[in-house]
């Protein structure tokens, strides 16, 4: 996904953005802002509080001084003060790249081992991308580009771990933020077929769907089939997604395929494998979710949207 021309002098945030990009929620922003004087939101036509990467900058430096044990009011204080009208960008002209050079960026920090400078390049471009052009204009590229230097022998499994795991880390966090919609409309079950134990891109639909405002159960890698139907028979699940990476995930999904019969509700398959072969998800009773998360999260959002107007339920029932 491009990114228009100037967005990063441009882009404003709504507070639920800023609190999925530094972990400050929502409530304590409103009170910083009266306490402290800063963040200095914009209101849009609507009245919400709209937020720009000087204000998320900000954000991010009162959190590092209170991690750091400072005391709230003297952390303002350090924050106040170093706060400019203008913040000049950085001298490696950071504020301008695009997601590719920022997946590049990312990509040689994992790969040395420099979790530090990792954590404070996506706080930068948390500041200036929307949450789902971080993932597919960066994240995305930047697992795709590790896992290719390991296929090439370029780095070893241990480098490849560490990075997936940091990644991991960082989509739990967000995920978390984004709750699971407890009580509020239909259920979407996810996880990653028997044999699948790469989840990053099912945790980044589980994101991008929690961000829309769906409920979804996610339980993550290597479910077996039968507990998978289980569980979203109990929980009246709406729709299952289903992830498959690779062909080690297809014979045992093949095999135990049955015990998806009579499951209710739609099964929306995808992962690298059925990117690669979107006619597997026909051959294996389902539909083909998308190429990317934000594409499989709408047009699941859309098949759930319409199965609650169809059954006349109120959006509270499941």
């Amino acid at each position: 996904m491009s990114t228009p021309a100037g967005w990063s002098q441009t882009a404003m945030f709504t507070a639920s953005e800023v609190e999925a990009q530094t972990g400050v929620p929502a409530t304590t922003l409103r009170q910083w802002e009266r306490r402290y004087g800063f963040p200095h939101p914009e209101r849009n036509a609507s009245g919400y509080r709209l937020y720009s990467p000087q204000d998320v900058a900000a954000i991010q430096r009162m959190q590092a001084h209170l991690n750091a044990g400072v005391p709230a009011s003297r952390a303002a204080e350090l924050t106040c003060a170093e706060l400019t009208p203008e913040p000049a960008p950085p001298p490696d002209g950071r504020l301008g790249r695009t997601p590719a050079e920022w997946s590049a960026l990312l990509t040689q920090a994992l790969l040395a081992s420099d979790m530090d400078e990792a954590a404070a390049l996506l706080g930068q471009i948390h500041a200036q991308l929307p949450v789902e052009d971080v993932l597919t204009g960066v994240i995305s590229p930047t697992l795709v580009e590790i896992g290719q230097r390991w296929e090439r022998g370029e780095i070893t499994v241990a480098h490849e771990h560490q990075a997936s795991a940091f990644v991991r880390a960082r989509l739990s966090h967000l995920m978390d933020l984004a709750g699971v919609q407890e009580g509020f409309g239909p259920l979407a079950v996810a996880a990653c077929a028997p044999g699948e134990s790469h989840e990053l891109g099912l945790m980044m639909l589980t994101l991008a769907l929690r961000r829309r405002g769906v409920r979804v159960a996610y339980l993550g890698a290597n479910v077996p089939l039968g507990d998978l139907a289980v569980f979203a028979r109990q929980r009246r699940a709406r729709a299952v997604l289903l992830a498959l990476n690779g062909p080690w995930a297809l014979e045992a999904t093949r095999a135990h395929l049955h015990d998806l019969d009579g499951l209710g509700a739609p099964l929306f398959l995808g992962g690298a494998l059925l990117n690669a072969r979107p006619e597997l998800a026909a051959e294996l009773g389902g539909l083909y979710a998308g190429p990317d998360a934000p594409h499989a999260a709408q047009a699941i959002a859309a098949h759930l949207h319409r199965t609650a107007l169809g059954s006349g339920a109120p959006q509270g029932e499941t």
